[in-house]
């Protein structure tokens, strides 16, 4: 075993963490909850990471967003994502794409070859089109829902969408994938009231990272369940 992670083969076991290097993960969306997903991901030993996201940092990104630095501004967080994960783990197989994702091109994208996929976006359309693509793949989902107005982590959850309550995204989320007959979604969501109502959301540093952490736990035990 590699010396990186012999102090995860110690709490998992050799047979998971050989589980893990084999496994391939998606992650929708790198911003603030999707780019603590991926460094946990990558540093608890996933061995190939699909890192999808169109967007380039900019200055408002710097107070959540883990690849945000006055040096990336401008930058592809698909690429500062995928140099970080092979800067960890140069034996990972990270594949960047540069896209919005949406029905139009989510066929695109090798998802059938994922073991995992996380929807850490914010747009609805695109969180619908990422849904249903890994229902019709079966391909195990988790979408985060909205971190911003909160400044609580300890409220964070994961549930199924069906159970939530005071999260908007949620709100809208649960009404349209019932109409396109989606009867269970694992999501995380805060039950924090909103600390304040603004647009664009509000946002600090501690919150998305943790829901993106939780996330991650969330990934790795689904992936190693079983073989602990």
């Amino acid at each position: 075993m590699e010396d990186m992670f012999s102090r995860t083969c110690l709490l998992l076991g050799e047979e998971a963490v050989n589980r893990l290097k084999n496994s391939t993960v998606a992650v929708f969306g790198l911003g603030g909850v999707g780019s603590y997903v991926t460094e946990g991901l990558v540093r608890a030993g996933i061995g190939s990471l699909l890192l999808v996201d169109g967007d380039v940092i900019s200055p408002s990104n710097i107070n959540r967003q883990l690849y945000a630095l006055q040096s990336t501004i401008g930058q592809y967080k698909s690429e500062l994502a995928k140099i970080r994960c092979l800067d960890i783990n140069p034996r990972c197989r990270a594949d960047s794409r540069k896209m919005f994702v949406n029905a139009d091109n989510i066929e695109t994208l090798p998802l059938e070859k994922c073991d995992y996929a996380v929807d850490a976006i914010d747009d609805t359309g695109g969180k619908k089109a990422i849904i249903m693509r890994c229902r019709q793949l079966n391909v195990p989902i988790i979408s985060s829902m909205g971190t911003g107005n909160k400044l609580d982590p300890s409220k964070l959850v994961i549930t199924d969408i069906y159970n939530t309550s005071l999260c908007p995204l949620a709100r809208v989320m649960r009404h349209d994938l019932r109409k396109l007959g989606v009867d269970s979604l694992k999501v995380l969501y805060s039950e924090e009231t909103p600390a304040v109502s603004c647009h664009p959301p509000a946002s600090i540093s501690f919150v998305p990272s943790a829901a993106g952490l939780m996330i991650c736990g969330q990934v790795v035990r689904d992936l190693v369940k079983g073989q602990m």
